[in-house]
């Protein structure tokens, strides 16, 4: 980066594009001398939407283009959804900023029923989520649930053309997009867990970089980075990919920090909880008791059985 240019790199999707375009406005209302420039890459993930993340690579596949356009030094930042973050980062990169959280919880969205509660005996849910799948399989178990990929425009067209009776998605997306109109219900966060840094925007920097690090120092919001610290270190210890059907949520209340994770196994609704407290100020250690309690129940177990049924 130069001291009058900035280049951020960027999946094309309509989402990805709102939040890249999001932190533009940030940066030039900051540094009005700052010439701020997107480079747009269409990542595997985009391009790859016949067969779940699990079965081909997982959520790097979102990543990976972005980080060589950092290598190469075509880009200075990659602006991210948070939750499609691998939970480690190869050794080049790192986190230089979380923003403020949007809504983390899950929507329903349907034009034919109000709730899945609402939803009959066999009706159909899309979801591109493992962890969505394992809720509604454990709460709703007469319901069908069937993969769905795609950007946000492609899945509610799905859902118009009689694919589905209903979607789960996140309600941050929908919201960033001005779609709240499809919004039938937001699920509270207790029936449906969402899953680590969901809601969250990450800004990834080449390590090391100081220069690209103080000028996005200003975008990073404490209390988000704490919260999905805590969640991003259980689905680190969990296996953190999509092939794990795993949620984990934090919030904080004064100078408390209040945890909870949830795994399981997505075809059969069997799944293990953990609910934990402890400081704000120590995320990790407040994930290694949650760790400790899922684990003591037989985590690890059950998510052997889930990755060798794939």
């Amino acid at each position: 980066m130069t001291s009058k240019k900035c280049v951020i790199a960027t999946r094309e999707s309509p989402l990805a594009l709102w939040q890249t375009k999001f932190v533009q406005s940030l940066l030039k209302e900051k540094y009005p001398d700052l010439d701020v420039e997107l480079l747009g890459i269409t990542t595997k993930g985009d391009k790859i939407l016949d067969v779940t993340l699990s079965k081909i690579g997982g959520k790097g596949l979102f990543v990976k283009e972005l980080e060589v356009a950092m290598l190469e030094k075509k880009a200075d930042l990659a602006v991210h959804s948070l939750k499609d973050v691998p939970m480690v980062l190869p050794e080049e990169f790192e986190l230089g900023a979380v923003l403020k959280r949007e809504d983390p919880r899950d929507a329903f969205v349907s034009s034919k029923y109000n709730s899945l509660e609402e939803m009959p005996y066999n009706a159909v849910v899309g979801t591109a989520s493992l962890r969505r799948e394992l809720i509604i399989r454990a709460r709703f178990p007469h319901l069908k649930v069937k993969t769905i990929r795609g950007n946000v425009g492609t899945r509610l067209a799905k859902l118009d053309n009689g694919e589905f009776d209903a979607l789960v998605m996140a309600t941050a997306g929908l919201k960033r997009l001005g779609m709240t109109d499809r919004i039938k219900t937001i699920i509270p966060a207790p029936l449906s867990l969402p899953s680590p840094g969901q809601g969250a925007i990450g800004i990834e920097i080449r390590k090391g970089d100081k220069e690209t690090a103080e000028l996005i120092s200003f975008l990073n919001n404490e209390e988000t980075r704490l919260c999905t610290r805590a969640e991003r270190e259980v689905s680190r210890a969990l296996g953190g990919s999509c092939q794990v059907p795993l949620a984990a949520y934090a919030t904080i209340d004064g100078d408390q920090m209040h945890l909870r994770a949830l795994v399981g196994n997505h075809k059969t609704g069997e799944h293990i909880k953990a609910d934990v407290f402890g400081p704000a100020n120590e995320p990790e250690k407040n994930a290694q008791k949650a760790l400790r309690i899922l684990r003591e129940n037989g985590a690890e177990e059950l998510l052997k059985e889930v990755l060798e049924e794939k």
